[in-house]
């Protein structure tokens, strides 16, 4: 464990580290138990810094300091200190070598961070502070450093040495060993080092650049597992080939490798040419991964090689400014994902979690800007705020510079930067530059925390032909920001005349209409838009594409939002007025059945989900999205006291009546939508499968004979992995005998396969059958299940936790108690995991008094316990807070 009374760290307080090391050679020696560690350090006084002492710390943790050597020298005990996270020199000359030996025991680390081990071998992940589990160093991402590193290990247990950059030497030694050496020949800071020593498979593939280097590409995986590797290689190359077309950005190491581990407690690490990813990321067949896994596997391959540049070569000069890498880079994927599939539904999908999840943390006691000010434990702060709304903010400069000036500042970026450790302003400096603007009031998006609140209200004025929009902005407190500043909003907007037509835009004041989409600068606390030359009643198209991460509040009419389902040329929007639509219906049903009543569901909206499924043909993807109502975990932000029962009872009774009201609609759609021949992941053939399976699980809420015997027949049938997993997940929520069947003849049929068992242990911890904690508790001490492994924790804990709301919020509190003792077993193995289960707790003040007393206990009971970890006390004491 860490420090037990750590200190909170202040962006505030940054200053240059006294000294730097230029350059780092480490000998690395694997024979079980230990592996030793022989590092050498060229290290200088930074010239940048203003401490003139002489005393080096290095953090270390977890390591056995065997000798410490100073030019050669060896040092004596009381020449140095050394406790449980430093070595502290004193009086050091201003160049000097540094040699430390250290050692531990991959095997017996759990917490995955530094070098570990897995079945397969041995593996590292050092970000964001995992590399002072390996060697003594001064730990933070402004040291950069150029690494030559040899690997020695068996030669049959550990056939595979590999580290960052490129292959200089490899030879067998005595004793059935062997050893390789690699050089990355680029600076990096040391939470960017990766190395493995492994028995793995390997997929070879090649590349060549726009400047003609022919790359050599190699994907590794576990034993047995590569014919599940070919998308992976597939994805890369698509990956290489978009950032050369669209940011012209190439490849520059001599090869690029991607290392596949099942025991991972990130999605995947973009280590400079040795990328180690989860295995859910790499690994897919059509038998065993969805059309979502492939999404994924194609957009977070995507991510981390694009971190090539836009992390590795340009890096975060500390921590705080974790979003400048990785806000940007999920905006590069996310742009990527668009062009390879539909982008009107990729902007869906990625709006849709921004809200469900992001905002929710905008709004609990984890909230924090996009640049933090202070933390305890970094780990914690690899939230959506910092990825997904740090991308929101990168694109609402791209929204405001244009397409074209936002290439010109992101090769004014690298032109700069390349090489160095620097800050969100220094990027947002260089799109300013490029494009000539003062982006001076947009840099608010990065220090305050909170999602803001735009309205709008509309009038006409028939007589003069004029329309005005009237928007008045606000931002709710968070923690240590209690009020806040107008934020710079671009809000894109056009006018639907009654026909459907998108009405000409011209602004009071200019001498021309300028097209039929307009993006507005709000950047006022209430401004006031005239529109002119408005030949007739409009209505508003507001914040189209999602311009900007906030939430917004209009006076649309019920009619309205019909109108723009059926008629907005923003297909973003057309969504967006039917989850609008939803959520009110919703809602207002919540409050009936809350006073007794039987809830309404107004014939408008019916008749529009039916014109959707008259229409389906058009765009299956996107009329899949159209059909998914708004989730329960959103739909209780939107309440100022959640009712967990009566959001499940009101949202399944959307369905049911939909269901019933267009049960020959979705029988055909079933039919209809089945993709013939052999499998691809494609987005024309993903789209038609979202919508046949979005209708059969309509079909399934009827939980009737007929429904149960359809769905079990096409569990039988199913040729791949996306059909079968939909109605499965059908089956799991049926009470009917085809449920039991169908998990026990998914499991004995896949039960060797680890990420497909995984979507086992998902879809039965998500079920909403009563009775969902005592099953989830049985299946804690099933053969296949161990808290050790990340991926089965995520599988069964988290979807439980996260993805099951109407029973992890039971009203007898049972849901919270099993999670928190869960949080507490997790964190006697894994920190980082069991502080991510904690946050589940971050928004239990939104429920009723009932239910935030057993939430309140619950937390009270983890953070009593003895020898709890920084991790997840700062999130328990934040959410007790």
């Amino acid at each position: 464990m860490r420090d037990p009374n750590p200190q909170p760290v202040l962006l505030k307080d940054y200053a240059p580290p006294p000294y730097l090391i230029d350059r780092v050679e480490l000998d690395v020696d694997v024979r079980e138990p230990w592996a030793t560690v022989h590092a050498r350090l060229a290290v200088r006084r930074n010239p940048g810094s203003k401490d003139t002492g002489r005393t080096l710390v290095l953090d270390g943790e977890h390591i056995e300091l065997l000798s410490v050597a100073i030019d050669g020298r060896a040092l004596a005990a009381s020449e140095y200190k050394v406790d449980a996270q430093n070595l502290r020199l004193e009086s050091v000359p201003d160049a000097f070598t540094l040699e430390t030996r250290v050692r531990f025991d991959p095997w017996k680390n759990t917490r995955l961070e530094g070098f570990y081990a897995t079945k397969d071998g041995l593996f590292t992940q050092c970000e964001a502070q995992g590399f002072r589990c390996i060697t003594y160093f001064v730990d933070r991402p402004d040291v950069m450093a150029k690494y030559l590193v040899t690997l020695h290990a068996d030669k049959e247990r550990f056939p595979r040495l590999l580290a960052n950059g490129n292959l200089v030497a490899s030879g067998d030694e005595e004793g059935a060993r062997h050893w390789a050496r690699w050089e990355d020949p680029f600076p990096k800071p040391c939470y960017l080092y990766a190395m493995v020593a492994a028995k793995l498979d390997l997929l070879e593939g090649s590349f060549t650049t726009r400047s003609g280097k022919n790359a050599l590409l190699q994907v590794y995986v576990e034993p047995g597992k590569v014919d599940q590797a070919g998308f992976t290689l597939h994805a890369l190359k698509k990956a290489m080939q978009w950032d050369e077309s669209v940011f012209g950005l190439e490849l520059d190491l001599d090869r690029f490798m991607i290392v596949a581990v099942g025991d991972f407690n990130m999605g995947a690490m973009e280590n400079k040419g040795l990328n180690i990813f989860n295995t859910k990321y790499v690994l897919a067949r059509p038998d065993t991964a969805t059309d979502m896994d492939y999404y994924l596997i194609d957009r977070v391959v995507a991510h981390e090689y694009f971190h090539n540049w836009t992390g590795n070569r340009v890096t975060c000069r500390d921590w705080f400014q974790l979003s400048l890498k990785e806000g940007l880079t999920v905006f590069r994927d996310q742009e990527y994902g668009a062009d390879e599939y539909s982008r009107a539904v990729a902007r869906i999908q990625d709006v849709r979690k921004l809200r469900e999840v992001q905002f929710a943390e905008d709004a609990g006691p984890m909230a924090h800007p996009v640049r933090p000010d202070t933390y305890v434990e970094i780990n914690n702060f690899y939230t959506p705020t910092v990825y997904d709304k740090g991308a929101e903010v990168v694109r609402m400069i791209h929204t405001i510079i244009g397409k074209a000036a936002f290439r010109r500042g992101m090769d004014l970026y690298f032109e700069r930067h390349d090489g160095q450790a620097v800050t969100c302003d220094d990027f947002v400096r260089a799109m300013e530059d490029a494009a000539k603007v003062d982006l001076t009031q947009f840099r608010r998006w990065y220090s305050q925390s909170g999602t803001p609140v735009v309205a709008c209200r509309g009038e006409y004025d028939a007589t003069a032909q004029k329309y005005t929009l009237t928007v008045k902005q606000s931002c709710p407190p968070t923690a240590g920001q209690p009020e806040k500043l107008p934020f710079h909003i671009p809000m894109a907007v056009g006018l639907v005349a009654a026909d459907g037509a998108d009405m000409a835009l011209r602004l009071e004041g200019e001498p021309r209409a300028q097209g039929t989409n307009r993006v507005l600068d709000v950047r006022e606390a209430e401004q006031r838009f005239v529109f002119v030359d408005v030949p007739s009643m409009p209505v508003p198209s507001l914040l189209r594409g999602f311009s900007a991460p906030v939430v917004l509040r209009s006076d649309w009419s019920d009619a309205d939002l019909t109108h723009l389902m059926a008629y907005d040329s923003d297909a973003f929007n057309r969504w967006e007025a039917g989850d609008v639509l939803a959520t009110r219906i919703i809602l207002a049903g919540v409050k009936a059945i809350q006073a007794g009543n039987v809830p309404e569901i107004p014939a408008a909206y019916i008749d529009a989900i039916g014109r959707v499924l008259v229409n389906a043909a058009r765009d299956p993807a996107f009329a899949a999205e159209c059909l998914a109502l708004p989730a329960e975990s959103f739909l209780a932000e939107q309440m100022d006291v959640a009712d967990p029962d009566a959001i499940h009872v009101m949202r399944k009774r959307v369905i049911r009546i939909l269901a019933t009201r267009y049960r020959t609609r979705f029988e055909g759609a079933f039919r209809h939508f089945s993709v013939p021949g052999a499998y691809s992941p494609d987005a024309g053939a993903a789209g038609r499968r979202a919508l046949r399976n979005a209708a059969l699980a309509y079909l399934m809420e009827l939980d009737d004979s007929t429904a149960r015997a359809l769905t079990f027949l096409e569990y039988r049938r199913a040729e791949n992995m996306t059909d079968t997993m939909a109605a499965l997940q059908c089956l799991a929520n049926s009470s009917g005998a085809e449920r039991e069947r169908a998990l026990g003849m998914f499991f004995e049929k896949w039960k060797d396969e680890a990420l497909v068992v995984d979507k086992w242990f998902r879809v039965q911890a998500t079920s909403e059958l009563a009775g969902a904690i005592d099953r989830v508790q049985a299946l804690l001490k099933h053969p296949a299940f161990t808290l050790a492994n990340p991926n089965r924790a995520r599988s069964l804990l988290f979807a439980f936790a996260r993805a099951n709301p109407v029973h992890f919020h039971a009203a007898d509190g049972s849901g919270y108690r099993f999670v928190a003792e869960q949080v507490v077993a997790l964190d006697a193995l894994n920190p980082q995991i069991a502080s991510g289960l904690a946050r589940s707790f971050d928004r239990w003040k939104k429920y009723d008094a009932a239910r935030q007393g057993h939430a309140r206990a619950a937390l009270e009971s983890i953070r009593t316990r003895d020898a709890l970890s920084n991790d997840v006390r700062e999130v328990v004491d934040r959410a007790l807070a």
